[in-house]
């Protein structure tokens, strides 16, 4: 009784000093409205590793995770995107740690430490593959509900999780919003502007591109983090940290053929077509919710217009300012953490 009551206090003086500090540096809005807030408070780049990484056999894998913050703690479960790794949430997970959460931040399929368990398994980037890796993950760790967070492929993965199983998700943070997807949609032409900023994914389309990123996946992948992210001044270290996730043995074939996938170009796993029909008539999210969205965003994504209604529960978006680019939790961690502590109080 005297640990439970010990936990609830230290909750409550986390979720405090995150509110007060909400408060100074303007991260607070009314829910429902669009607000500009400007990270601060944590100061990004504090933390530079995690404790020794744990692994857990889930589905198809031997999954690599972090997990910091009692065991007994609420759960949060972060999602990382290509071509990052876990290290994007290494400050935003001591904060919610400090708050009394259990924060969890897997790797997904063809990163770090994470591995097939058989050499037979196809290695398979389809979206739907990716999600199902994340509920045999929370199944593994007798997860029942969680609040999840994530950008980029893990944004996607986050919303199909929330969108599919609503029942596991107690409140989504989603960096660009709305990203479910389906091959029959991505067939339409889009305007020039934008197919330029997908330069990447025609490359990888071919064999060429899958070659050059086989040889030049650490140069490649920084090229990416520039791109995404103009204003982040990161450093070799900071990179070069992330850069191991991209050895994986499977990395650059699970990278190919998910954009190969997304463009019809590669066949996806029947045993997901249930998944993907499911997905392709883009179904609305009912669980509380916040958007994100840096104001230097260099990667493609979507206008929060344009996905608003998708949200048919409690929603918020919120743009973060400050020259915040593509990989926010990493670039505004004291904005993303008080995203995760708002969301669950929803």
């Amino acid at each position: 009784m005297s640990s439970e009551i010990n936990l609830q206090r230290r909750r409550f003086f986390g979720v405090a000093a995150m509110t007060m500090a909400a408060v100074e540096f303007g991260l607070t809005s009314a829910a429902g409205a669009q607000s500009q807030v400007t990270a601060s408070a944590i100061k990004a780049g504090s933390n530079t590793s995690f404790a020794p990484l744990k692994q857990i056999k889930a589905g198809v894998l031997n999954v690599g995770y972090a997990e910091v913050g009692p065991a007994n703690g609420p759960v949060v479960l972060l999602l990382h995107g290509w071509p990052y790794d876990i290290y994007s949430f290494v400050d935003v997970a001591p904060a919610l740690a400090d708050a009394g959460y259990r924060v969890l931040i897997p790797y997904l399929r063809g990163y770090g430490s994470t591995e097939f368990l058989s050499a037979k398994t196809p290695r398979n980037g389809q979206q739907a593959a990716i999600a199902t890796d994340i509920i045999a993950f929370m199944d593994a760790l007798d997860i029942k509900r969680a609040v999840i967070g994530g950008y980029d492929w893990g944004g996607r993965t986050a919303d199909i999780l929330a969108a599919v199983w609503p029942e596991r998700c107690k409140g989504l943070v989603s960096v660009s919003g709305y990203l479910i997807g389906s091959q029959e949609a991505n067939k339409k032409p889009l305007p020039p502007q934008a197919e330029l900023s997908w330069w990447y994914q025609f490359y990888f389309a071919t064999e060429r591109g899958r070659e050059g990123y086989e040889a030049n996946r650490h140069d490649f992948a920084k090229l990416i983090w520039k791109l995404a992210s103009p204003q982040w001044k990161f450093d070799d270290a900071t990179f070069d940290r992330s850069a191991k996730a991209f050895e994986n043995p499977d990395h650059v074939a699970i990278t190919i053929h998910n954009y190969r996938w997304r463009l019809g170009l590669a066949n996806g796993e029947k045993k997901y077509d249930a998944l993907e029909k499911k997905l392709a008539a883009f179904p609305v999210i009912t669980v509380p919710t916040i958007t994100m969205e840096g104001d230097a965003n260099g990667a493609p994504h979507p206008d929060p217009s344009a996905y608003a209604k998708k949200f048919t529960g409690r929603y918020e978006h919120r743009t973060i300012t400050g020259g915040i680019g593509h990989n926010l939790p990493q670039e505004a961690p004291q904005a993303f953490a008080q995203a995760i502590l708002d969301v669950d109080r929803f």
